[in-house]
């Protein structure tokens, strides 16, 4: 989760983020080139009382800054159509989970299993324990199973809600009437918090994820006592 003077992104938890984190350092590399030299481009042209003639009207230049450029483009298009890919793609899920958002809380259910369904709110902070992070943790944590495909459908009852958690690269807006599909897979065990990301109310603010990532056998045992 994020912390104080945090720069970055948050540490990644799934696949999809780590191509995420990796686009995102490619596309500052490229930013910061182009930043230093056409800074330096700016400083030599002001403190610079000398003139070259054959900048002033030539062909060469104009091709050079027309094409290079579109060169520069094409270097960060190419990774981001291929990471846009990957974010669609659904890869044969294992797990099956229906998010939907409610104002102002969320509802869970788990479609392969029966009668595996519950509502998730934010812990008030007067009933937070000393451990709990205040306007993020709830009282239903999501459980789900790492190094397993996991299919997320996600709509809303009322108004326009999104579900993100950051650490996933996971964000899809929540709309009634319609299905949206997200598709990822947990790599490591933890806690990742998020938020809705769509403001929908008067208490937006106050709609945490939790999302608990455990090893498969805890996984069926907490199905087994959700079906007890």
């Amino acid at each position: 989760m994020p912390t104080w003077g945090s720069l970055g992104f948050q540490d990644s938890a799934s696949p999809l983020m780590e191509q995420l984190t990796f686009f995102h350092d490619h596309a500052m590399i490229v930013l910061i080139l182009i930043t230093t030299m056409v800074g330096y481009m700016m400083g030599s042209l002001f403190f610079n009382s000398l003139t070259n003639r054959f900048l002033l009207e030539n062909q060469t230049i104009e091709i050079i800054w027309t094409v290079l450029p579109a060169l520069i483009l094409i270097f960060i298009a190419l990774p981001s159509l291929r990471l846009l890919y990957l974010l669609d793609e659904v890869n044969s899920p294992s797990i099956t989970l229906k998010t939907i958002g409610h104002q102002w809380y969320w509802s869970y259910e788990y479609s392969d299993f029966l009668q595996v369904d519950f509502d998730s709110y934010m812990v008030p902070t007067s009933d937070l324990p000393d451990s709990g992070f205040r306007l993020l943790d709830v009282d239903n944590r999501t459980v789900l199973p790492m190094n397993t495909q996991i299919r997320v459908l996600i709509t809303a009852a009322d108004v326009i809600h999104s579900w993100t958690v950051p650490a996933l690269g996971v964000k899809a807006d929540a709309v009634p009437g319609r299905l949206n599909q997200v598709s990822f897979m947990i790599n490591r065990p933890g806690l990742f918090y998020g938020q809705c990301s769509e403001i929908c109310g008067a208490n937006h603010s106050f709609m945490p994820i939790v999302v608990e990532s455990v090893s498969t056998n805890s996984f069926l045992d907490w199905i087994s006592s959700m079906t007890d």
